[in-house]
């Protein structure tokens, strides 16, 4: 009885097992084939946080990965109220108008807290959502930046299999999430809007320094003269900072979003910089670069990760935590016997 319930059981897991396999050589196919739908279950597939669909996520990039890199990565970023879902639906409508296929994704790390998504990057942006030449992803809810770093980036790499010639990543917090998202780009745009820039002198200088352009939005009706008033401010200060691509001077420009002003010069000094950062090599580099950072930051990111859900640490770690409180022990003392504990498996 048990031998036939145990063949029984072999030959289900093998029917399954087929099963996934086909489902994984169709769910390719599709995506060469631009299948946004296709696309989506990929996505949903690398965003999962179960295990084993994470071994399936990564054995659906690795069969993909020849397909990737050929894509312009660019990162947007902007001051509260610059408008930026109104210009990427502006700049992505551009695009897909001049024959490119259009990918948006964001990263949110303020959702990352809440555990709820406040983007809402479909409702923002309905009429490039509706664009059958684009598709507009909202970022992952839940899990730490790391995490959701982690998620568009892979998401990132499905989009250039599936054909997408240009990707826009729109980060909508300030701080980490700036840095994170220039590590994944070619070309980093930072909107303004008039009056700025006495917000940007008290910024951190650092987030003026990832930009190889910033723009200034929303410069239109009476607004235009303040826009080109505020392009002179910041370029004075730019002259000051030092250049985020090497090769590059960073300028700044003016747009409106709502009149569709400036906006084809925009993706002009994109197709500037990608042609005369790939002259360079520099483009290269950067990707390598960046190739070597998220092989680190996996690395970092999965032995947290594995840490964390480690059922003996788990455990542990109520207790130890206690003892750090009450100033029983150090908080060195309690992370050195926590490693210890976690790492004596492994020998």
């Amino acid at each position: 009885m048990n031998e036939e319930y145990n063949i029984g059981k072999r030959k289900k897991f093998v029917k399954r097992a087929k099963q996934d396999e086909e489902s994984m050589d169709e769910l390719i196919k599709s995506l060469y084939q631009g299948d946004r739908s296709a696309l989506a279950r990929g996505i949903t597939l690398i965003e999962s946080n179960a295990n084993h669909h994470y071994e399936q996520g990564q054995e659906l990039l690795q069969t993909i990965l020849p397909k990737t890199g050929n894509s312009i990565r660019i990162g947007i970023t902007g001051v509260p109220g610059a408008g930026k879902s109104t210009f990427i639906e502006a700049f992505g409508e551009l695009l897909c108008e001049q024959g490119y296929r259009v990918a948006v994704l964001a990263i949110d790390p303020s959702s990352t807290l809440s555990g709820g998504s406040i983007l809402g990057d479909k409702t923002r942006m309905e009429s490039l959502a509706r664009n059958p030449r684009a598709f507009v992803r909202p970022s992952p809810t839940a899990g730490t930046l790391g995490g959701v770093h982690r998620k568009t980036r892979e998401t990132l790499l499905l989009c250039e299999a599936a054909g997408y010639d240009v990707i826009l990543i729109e980060t909508v917090g300030v701080g980490q999430s700036e840095v994170i998202v220039r590590g994944m780009v070619d070309f980093f745009m930072l909107l303004v809007i008039t009056g700025a820039g006495d917000e940007l002198q008290g910024m951190k200088r650092g987030i003026m320094e990832l930009a190889d352009a910033i723009v200034v939005n929303k410069a239109d009706g009476n607004n235009k003269a303040l826009a080109e008033q505020t392009k002179r401010e910041l370029n004075q200060i730019l002259h000051f900072l030092q250049p985020a691509t090497k090769g590059w001077r960073t300028s700044t420009y003016t747009c409106s979003s709502i009149e569709e002003k400036g906006i084809n010069e925009l993706w002009e000094v994109v197709l500037s910089f990608v042609h005369q950062m790939k002259d360079s090599g520099v483009f290269y580099e950067r990707r390598k670069q960046q190739a070597h950072e998220w092989l680190h930051s996996m690395i970092r990111d999965r032995v947290l990760s594995s840490f964390f859900s480690d059922e003996q640490i788990k455990g542990q770690l109520p207790k130890i935590e206690k003892q750090v409180l009450v100033g029983e022990k150090t908080t060195g003392q309690a992370v050195d016997e926590l490693l210890k504990q976690f790492f004596e498996r492994f020998r």
